[in-house]
């Protein structure tokens, strides 16, 4: 998959002012949605954003350009970079927390407590940047501010991005099936709940309903035959006079 060009949306707002480009080529080329190339070109969308000339930026070349714009089925390539610059790798350790966000990372660990309980401390503290003490208070209602604290989605907050939660959830959420199953959650097989249960000693009863029932359904029987003989037997003595 090709790489966005830096600053796609001020890229796609020079191209819509200064070319003749498709807002399909535009949008595969700064990937973005096509209704969003097309809320650029009507003001509506990236206003006050300066336009970003990717010639000049040395992200495409002026022939490339050209070939686009006659070709309206043309793909537009990026231009290869002639200074790589390195993914930046995340360091390990605590997230670092800016002071202006702190106040805010115990109504988050409120929150995580709250709505992710299968999420460990080690979690947590990957996620915001705070301590294992202080998860701890929040849990135990033990915090100095505990009766005021309320709890916020931390990525509302911005001490968290979404992927990064997302992905610790998914960590914690692999050992979760497996709990279940021991727990005895799961349902039983058709054979275990559609089977009889067996007879024992102490109902002595319990299988004479069946066979109370034969015998009155034959007593009924023998009734109606009797019925059907009281009827045939005077119709028997007028043929026989």
């Amino acid at each position: 998959m090709s790489q966005p060009p830096l600053m796609p949306k001020a890229t796609a707002v020079w191209l819509v002012e200064n070319t003749s480009l498709t807002f399909e080529q535009i949008a595969e080329f700064c990937k973005l949605h096509p209704l969003e190339v097309r809320g650029i070109a009507d003001g509506e969308v990236a206003a006050g954003i300066k336009g970003l000339d990717p010639i000049t930026s040395g992200q495409l070349t002026r022939e490339e350009l050209e070939r686009a714009a006659k070709n309206p089925n043309h793909h537009l390539k990026l231009a290869e970079r002639k200074v790589k610059v390195p993914e930046i790798k995340r360091a390990k350790g605590p997230r670092y927390t800016p002071v202006s966000k702190r106040q805010d990372r115990p109504n988050a660990i409120l929150w995580l407590l709250r709505n992710h309980p299968e999420l460990k401390d080690a979690q947590i503290i990957r996620l915001i940047g705070t301590t294992k003490s202080t998860i701890a208070q929040i849990r135990d209602r033990t915090h100095w501010n505990a009766q005021t604290l309320t709890p916020v989605d931390p990525v509302s907050l911005g001490l968290s991005s979404q992927i990064d939660l997302d992905f610790e959830v998914g960590r914690a959420a692999k050992d979760r099936p497996a709990a279940l199953a021991e727990a005895g959650s799961t349902l039983l097989p058709a054979e275990e709940t559609t089977a009889r249960e067996p007879v024992h000693a102490s109902q002595p009863f319990a299988d004479m309903s069946k066979p109370k029932r034969e015998e009155e359904a034959a007593i009924d029987v023998d009734s109606v035959f009797a019925k059907l003989k009281q009827l045939k037997r005077p119709a028997d003595e007028d043929d026989e006079i």
